[in-house]
């Protein structure tokens, strides 16, 4: 069939049905990866809250499809695959690991496996297969490897792109320097098995779909579907009025000082092209919430696929009319050593809310407020007496969606950046030394309006042992705006419960425990929208 571009009248040679029957077979590709890792994987924080993400990439390291799974991996993943493929070649077989957050990660537990897909008799790889999946432990200066840190090798052990398997035999001497510095070894090698087990999966479903199709037809029909996102994105720019919508909000804090770090940001619109510019933000600051250019893209990427209507696919294409502009050294875009362990989880959120509120200026009827803007990081870890071994818990907490034109803000969600479940009770206090106390909507956290922002959530966890750990968090000072008339949602607020006394804790903290302690995370709603 031949269709026609509308715009152009330019001749496409595809048929859209089996472009529609293409994205569906790869989507369902990455989709099998992430059953095969979470169902595989040993930690709770991957098999039961699914803090990972699979996606599919062409010869030059581009998108190609993503599993829906975490936004602020998939759209910075693609900078791993290309940085790891400027480094090395990859052959038969072959499988990199990487946390580099300054060769395309994000931050040190977010562990990036890449493996090349070779059709027998091609000396050149036709695709790359990565997943991502953030682990509970890699090492530093407090358990769950997310403290409050002024630089980088306190957040963990960094790992360059590497060769963990050459031509199908893992390195053992690697993968032995890797869990010796870890505080779970098995945990960590059960995962890392995982991540294997999911790429090779993906491999043959790639192996089968070929043997099917051809790789001639296949690679075609890949590359329109890129082709495809491009112009599909270019057609939403090209709606948005010509101008220059700029916004900006505030950081509570970097943890070290009190101060707050401005993140402010510019999206000039021309045509089918957009450029989005960071340039006005602070400058990198000494706690650990620098953010990297990874991050940022990821940012850029999530808002703008969610102002299309209507399912497309999430690949390379998407990003081809949109520029990125930062200051290096900026909050923006860190540069080695910075400390960026929170950059990732609190400032990603904090991108998203600047990008959307620029858009809500031309966008009225479809941008919502701000959801709660944080993910309220807890870590927690040490050594487990009853279990006879070291423990590492980490989880990102909830709270209140924003208020959406014509509907409410969803209560006690995850939003944006991160799409993690919660850990369930049952598999908290079976797994760790801990107990839940209290598990909440927070009431009324939510912003008034015509349609109010979604409630937050309390949510309190009894230490039973001497630990240690973080808390990252944000929203504690600068709520989430309201839009059109909607107040803002309610702040978050944090506590330390130590023998029936309640101590307020900052935003961003290292704890020190003792058994008995309960910490008390109280987090923000979202903002209304519309006037009451």
């Amino acid at each position: 069939m031949i269709i026609f571009s509308r715009e152009s009248m330019d001749v496409f040679m595809f048929d859209p049905v089996q472009l529609e029957i293409y994205k569906n077979l790869f989507t369902a590709i990455t989709d099998e990866m992430g059953i095969v890792l979470q169902k595989s994987a040993y930690s709770s924080n991957i098999k039961e809250r699914r803090d990972f993400s699979c996606a599919l990439f062409d010869q030059k390291g581009d998108l190609v499809i993503q599993a829906a799974h975490i936004p602020v991996h998939l759209g910075s993943m693609q900078l791993a695959v290309k940085e790891t493929l400027k480094i090395m070649p990859l052959y038969p077989n072959d499988m990199v690991m990487t946390n580099d957050p300054y060769t395309g990660g994000t931050h040190l537990p977010d562990i990036t496996l890449i493996t090349p897909f070779f059709e027998e008799g091609n000396p050149d790889p036709l695709f790359y297969l990565a997943n991502r999946a953030h682990h509970a432990d890699v090492g530093g200066m407090t358990p769950g490897s997310m403290p409050l840190s002024t630089s980088i090798y306190q957040e963990g052990l960094r790992i360059p792109p590497v060769k963990i398997m050459k031509y199908r035999h893992e390195d053992s001497d690697l993968m032995g320097l890797f869990l010796a510095n870890t505080r779970n070894r098995e945990e960590r090698e059960g995962d890392i098995k995982a991540q294997k087990a999911s790429l090779e999966v993906g491999k043959d479903r790639i192996r089968e779909m070929i043997a099917k199709y051809g790789s001639k037809e296949v690679l075609s029909y890949m590359k329109e579907l890129q082709d495809y996102t491009e112009r599909i994105m270019k057609k939403q720019i090209s709606k948005i009025p010509d101008g220059l919508y700029t916004f900006q909000d505030y950081m509570d804090d970097d943890g070290v000082s009190d101060d707050p770090v401005k993140i402010a940001v510019q999206i000039r619109i021309t045509g089918d092209q957009a450029v989005v510019d960071f340039s006005e933000s602070d400058d990198g600051v000494e706690g650990c919430i620098n953010a990297n250019l990874p991050i940022v893209t990821s940012a850029v990427f999530y808002v703008f696929r969610s102002i299309i209507e209507g399912s497309i696919p999430s690949n390379a294409g998407l990003m081809r009319p949109i520029r990125i502009i930062t200051k290096r050294g900026s909050l923006v875009h860190a540069e080695f050593p910075s400390a960026i362990a929170g950059g990732n989880v609190e400032t990603s959120q904090r991108l998203v809310d600047v990008l959307y509120g620029a858009l809500s200026q031309v966008l009225k009827d479809q941008i919502p407020a701000a959801s709660q803007g944080t993910m309220n990081n807890l870590t927690l870890g040490g050594y487990d007496p009853f279990r006879k071994r070291e423990f590492s818990y980490y989880e990102t907490i909830g709270g209140g969606m924003g208020a959406r034109p014509g509907k409410p803000g969803l209560h006690a969600i995850q939003s944006h950046m991160t799409n993690t479940l919660n850990t369930p009770i049952e598999a908290l206090e079976t797994t760790f030394p801990l107990e839940v106390i209290k598990y909440a909507i927070r009431k009324d956290s939510g912003g008034k309006g015509k349609y109010h922002g979604g409630d937050g959530i309390i949510r309190e966890i009894k230490v039973l042992t001497k630990s240690r750990g973080s808390i990252l968090s944000e929203r504690r000072t600068h709520r989430p705006y309201g839009l059109h008339g909607g107040e803002d949602g309610m702040s978050g607020e944090n506590y330390l419960i130590r023998k029936g006394v309640k101590t307020k804790l900052p935003s961003k903290t290292n704890l020190e425990l003792q058994a008995g302690d309960i910490i008390s995370i109280h987090t923000p709603g979202g903002g209304g929208y519309g006037k009451a």
